[in-house]
């Protein structure tokens, strides 16, 4: 089954950028993130992407080097 992110529009997906730093997110299975700042915005069940800062997950440092394949954990 395809992730969210895979779900939504490409011309959508193409213009979705971070509302704090309005940088270019990484595809994070389903949710979008922004590896500068460490925050997740999630997509709901209908494929809507919540970019509310206020709704932001923060990323722990664990989590953010498997999603940026940083070369340090392997």
């Amino acid at each position: 089954m395809p992730s969210r992110v895979e779900q939504l529009d490409p011309v959508v997906r193409a213009r979705l950028v971070c509302p704090q730093d309005l940088g270019e997110l990484i595809d994070a299975d389903d949710e979008l993130y922004n590896p500068r700042l460490r925050v997740a915005y999630g997509i709901d069940d209908l494929g809507i992407p919540n970019m509310l800062i206020a709704d932001a997950r923060r990323v722990s440092e664990d989590e953010h080097q498997l999603l940026v394949g940083d070369p340090k954990e392997k």
